[in-house]
């Protein structure tokens, strides 16, 4: 016997909803430093430099770099480990792993789905984004809005980089900045909003004033030196310094809170002097802490605000459960903020 599907006029028809949105927060925070710290007097004499006019034009007195057994993927499932951890979360309730990273030496395949897999999410969906420094903060608006949406219930975030494999360590403006590391949060379901929403955007107009140096093509065709990350030093501090403040405003205005209910402003950290004008500018209160873990972590690129932010919860200077202004930004020029409630 054959059963005939009653007809239904066509457009009629609706996709089932799996769920009523919901809020999301950051459960749980992890990282991993390198092993190696490295102090100015490594870098003056190749860049022709002294450790006091790195000081003063960055704010950094040591960073940490990398070994070779310290890769990407190391560094992403340790920091992604204790996230993990610290969250309560098993990883088998990982629906999702987001690695934000512009150093993971293969073009493809991403670095996501072999962290996953090390983790054990094996069935997670997993995948990278290249948003520089504004990474991370483009992660946690991507796992908000997927926990949201009900496409996941608990999202691994992961920052991490290994920029010395694309440092010319003989160059003037980035040998003394960039540093390796790894920060990674859980973000998951919650009775209250703990992520507030993102302000992002780019501007492609300034897209070569961080760049890698050559294209892989060039390097192939015309035989060329390992492509190393380059950047206009004078451009990228004006942009930030007086471009970031606003998005950062934004930020807490969408947030529907004022600069005096914030613990904890978290910028990426680029430059200290960077982070003093966006203080400055944003005109905080001076109970408000400042992350300035710039300046004995150097610039992390994807990984310096989760690195930075469980700082300052290890040391106990960000309040369980306060209010914390994130903002990153960098090549492409791109960036990403919002307020979030810590976990």
């Amino acid at each position: 016997m054959t059963t005939t599907a009653t007809a239904r006029p066509k457009g009629t028809g609706r996709i089932s909803s799996n769920g009523s949105l919901r809020q999301a927060r950051i459960l749980g925070l992890g990282g991993y430093r390198p092993e190696r710290l490295v102090p100015n007097s490594e870098i003056v004499d190749l860049i022709d430099s002294s450790d006091e006019w790195i000081r003063e034009r960055s704010g950094i007195v040591t960073r940490r770099w990398a070994g070779a057994e310290e890769t990407v993927e190391m560094m992403a499932r340790a920091a992604g480990a204790q996230a993990l951890a610290n969250s309560g979360i098993d990883i088998g309730r990982i629906d999702t792993v987001i690695v934000a990273t512009v150093s993971h030496p293969y073009q493809t395949p991403a670095v996501a789905p072999l962290v996953a897999h090390q983790l054990g999410a094996d069935r997670a969906a997993a995948f990278d984004i290249s948003a520089a420094c504004a990474g991370y903060c483009h992660g946690i608006s991507l796992a908000h809005d997927m926990v949201r949406g009900g496409t996941s219930e608990f999202v691994l975030v992961i920052g991490v980089e290994k920029l010395t494999d694309f440092t010319d360590k003989t160059d003037r403006s980035t040998a003394f900045l960039f540093a390796d590391g790894a920060g990674a949060a859980v973000v998951g379901p919650s009775e209250e909003a703990g992520i507030g929403p993102t302000v992002w955007g780019s501007d492609g107009a300034q897209w070569d004033a961080i760049v890698q140096r050559d294209s892989w093509l060039d390097v192939r065709d015309k035989d060329l030196d390992w492509p190393a990350i380059t950047m206009m030093g004078q451009t990228v501090f004006r942009w930030a310094v007086w471009g970031m403040a606003p998005i950062a405003q934004q930020a807490i205005d969408k947030a529907g809170i004022t600069a005096a209910d914030l613990d904890v402003f978290i910028p990426h950290q680029a430059n200290l002097r960077i982070i003093d004008a966006m203080t400055k500018q944003l005109k905080l209160p001076d109970d408000v802490v400042v992350a300035r873990d710039i300046t004995d972590s150097g610039n992390t690129s994807a990984a310096s605000i989760p690195l930075a932010t469980l700082r300052l919860i290890e040391d106990g200077l960000a309040p369980s459960g306060g209010l914390a202004l994130q903002i990153g930004f960098g090549a492409g020029l791109v960036y990403a903020a919002q307020v979030i409630q810590l976990p």
